[in-house]
């Protein structure tokens, strides 16, 4: 009965990640069709191929450093990091991440801490798009 159980345990597991695989692949996928077919707000040919080559350069680097993710949360926040700059680029037209207008000790400290804490308020206010982006920069 308990072996039944780890068998069942593990495949389901498998599956999960076998499924999580198939999304990872498919953004990877609707990312390159987007390079293909993006098309600058400018409208200058120039600025087109830089970020067509920007598009293609920032996925390959960004897939390239979390192939050997195995912690499913971890997985889960790139995933939505993904669809999060996708979504956005499409909306603003633009590839880049946005910046957070954030003044540089802008935050509350909490009870005192000083540097330290707002270091930690700063690192907690990024927005999920942006949670690669300093790392890579």
């Amino acid at each position: 009965m308990l072996r039944h159980d780890v068998r069942k345990h593990v495949r389901s597991r498998r599956q999960m990640t076998t499924a999580t695989r198939q999304e990872v692949l498919g953004l990877y996928r609707r990312i390159f069709r987007l390079a293909r077919k993006w098309q600058a707000a400018s409208r200058q040919m120039e600025d087109t191929i830089k970020e067509k080559q920007y598009i293609v350069n920032e996925a390959r680097m960004l897939f390239q450093k979390n192939k050997n993710l195995t912690d499913t949360d971890l997985i889960k926040q790139c995933i939505d990091e993904c669809t999060a700059r996708i979504e956005i680029g499409l909306h603003y037209q633009i590839p880049y991440p946005r910046p957070i207008h954030l003044p540089p000790m802008g935050l509350i400290p909490l009870r005192g801490r000083g540097l330290r804490s707002q270091e930690k308020l700063r690192k907690l206010s990024k927005p999920v798009y942006l949670q690669s982006h300093d790392e890579v920069s």
